[in-house]
């Protein structure tokens, strides 16, 4: 008997929690028109970042660990466009990527100039054969494009804005949808405008007069903020171009949250949420590119097969790098 009102008692306890349980929703398809596996491409620079004491060979290249991690923080995987190897391997490399980041550093001239004005041509190229292909140039990565849309090497003026941390400045009454600002909240907004939460580290820029007066700089971009250096000169932080997804940053948004080496480095909650905000940008304008080559062929490329070094340990620049040495031939895109 009592086996019967047990198994009775279970029937019911079944059925009851059969008529409870609601059915799943069904989770809603992606968008199909963009591409969730986006790859970046970001161009090395000359040296190893840490002047020499990891490697002092003449022809080593280097990218900042931090600006790897920026294009991974929003959801992209990276390939190395090593600037010393050969044109055939760099647009090999071209045609697997989403998007390009030009880094932060000091080099201005020779090969690694041609290159990088090489590869904006084939960004634009890109552009304007349809394939949405967005670049991000940061600090140095602004200032090449400054000179090698105004063709002018010497356009560049001096400022005094190493090692400090600043505020934006927004241009008056400037339309910040579809921006890298666009997305960002307002409270936060108003907080880059109040507070030191953005990295400066450069020694060159340019001023709003002199990128308005240059008709090839202010057909091409339009500036979003600026800001004020030590001296309490002002200078252009951000730009947009009018025509391509193009974003510069005079700037650093990567050391918000990855590099420790300087002090003055913002690593406040606000600081952070700069960054990821930026990542955020740049990552979703890759993912409308329709570039979607197979997995296969990004293997060898990606930079997991490559490690990166303790910078930091040894008073480097930042605090991780990939170094690369260069292969056999050497020659411009």
């Amino acid at each position: 008997m009592g086996t019967y009102f047990c198994i009775l008692f279970f029937t019911i306890l079944i059925q009851l929690m059969a008529t409870t349980v609601k059915p799943q929703p069904i989770c809603p398809g992606t968008d199909p028109t963009l591409n969730y596996r986006p790859v970046i491409g970001i161009v090395s620079h000359p040296g190893d970042g840490a002047s020499g004491r990891l490697n002092n060979a003449s022809d080593v290249s280097y990218i900042a660990a931090s600006y790897v991690k920026l294009a991974e923080m929003a959801g992209a995987r990276v390939i190395p466009l090593i600037y010393t190897e050969s044109p055939e391997i760099l647009n090999q490399k071209l045609n697997l990527v989403n998007g390009i980041i030009f880094t932060g550093g000091r080099a201005k001239e020779g090969l690694y100039f041609d290159v990088v004005k090489g590869i904006f041509k084939k960004v634009l190229e890109n552009n304007d054969a349809g394939e949405h292909f967005p670049l991000l140039a940061i600090c140095l990565g602004f200032e090449l494009l400054t000179m090698i849309i105004s063709k002018d090497n010497n356009i560049l003026e001096e400022f005094s804005a190493s090692h400090q941390a600043s505020t934006v400045q927004f241009v008056e009454n400037i339309k910040l949808e579809g921006t890298v600002f666009g997305r960002f909240p307002p409270v936060l907004l108003k907080k880059m405008s109040t507070h030191c939460i953005v990295m400066q580290n450069h020694r060159f820029g340019i001023s709003p007069e002199r990128l308005q007066a240059n008709k090839d700089l202010c057909s091409f971009f339009r500036i979003l903020t600026t800001s004020v250096d030590k001296k309490n000169k002002v200078y252009v932080s951000s730009v947009q171009a009018q025509r391509y997804p193009i974003t510069a940053l005079q700037w650093h948004p990567e050391k918000n949250v990855f590099e420790w080496g300087s002090s003055q480095i913002p690593h406040t909650e606000d600081a952070v949420q700069v960054t990821q905000h930026v990542a955020n940008y740049f990552v979703s304008e890759a993912r409308k590119s329709s570039n979607k080559p197979v997995n296969s062929k990004l293997l060898d490329h990606l930079i997991y097969n490559y490690s990166p070094s303790y910078a930091g340990k040894v008073r480097g620049s930042f605090e991780e790098v990939y170094l690369f040495t260069p292969r056999p031939t050497l020659s411009s895109l």
